[in-house]
């Protein structure tokens, strides 16, 4: 393997990571373009996997400072309090199953749902914060099956969007 096509590799690897870590993208981005990237599904579902998990915990551990900050934002402060009044109709799934709740919030692979959502959600119902990483990893890790079978056809796009 020449050094072109490595570093080629490194930064589609990277790029897999960086997209996994975005909210609204989560996996749903990540493992597609990992995927289209040409590499395996199983380095797209570990890197996917671990993106989406890197703001994970500093969220749970920071939210308050972090999103009260950026409230303060015109632009930004807008877009915060409209996502957590969705959170917060979405919640209700977590505030009556708990944890599993969580856990499903975070696993269910569409738009406003997935690890950033399920930490906004935590944050809102003070879920402690091991329970809380917990239950997103589980969620995170669910999610990626989903993700990765639907992508790779084992599971087909229209089953799976009616069934919900």
């Amino acid at each position: 393997m020449s050094l072109d096509n490595l570093f080629l590799l490194i930064k589609e690897e990277l790029i897999v990571v960086g997209v996994a870590t975005l909210p609204i993208f989560e996996l749903r981005g990540s493992i597609p373009l990992g995927v289209s990237f040409g590499l395996s599904i199983y380095k797209v579902y570990f890197l996917s996997v671990l993106g989406n998990l890197i703001p994970v915990l500093p969220l749970l551990l920071f939210f308050k400072f972090f999103f009260h900050k950026l409230e303060k934002v015109k632009f930004v402060g807008k877009f915060f309090s409209w996502w957590f009044r969705r959170v917060e109709k979405k919640s209700e799934s977590v505030k009556k199953w708990g944890f599993w709740g969580l856990v499903l919030l975070v696993a269910i692979p569409l738009p406003v749902t997935g690890a950033w959502t399920g930490t906004v959600a935590a944050n809102l119902l003070e879920i402690k914060t091991k329970k809380a990483f917990l239950a997103i990893l589980i969620g995170v890790l669910i999610a990626g099956l989903v993700v990765s079978s639907v992508v790779k056809g084992i599971i087909s796009t229209h089953l799976f969007i009616r069934s919900l």
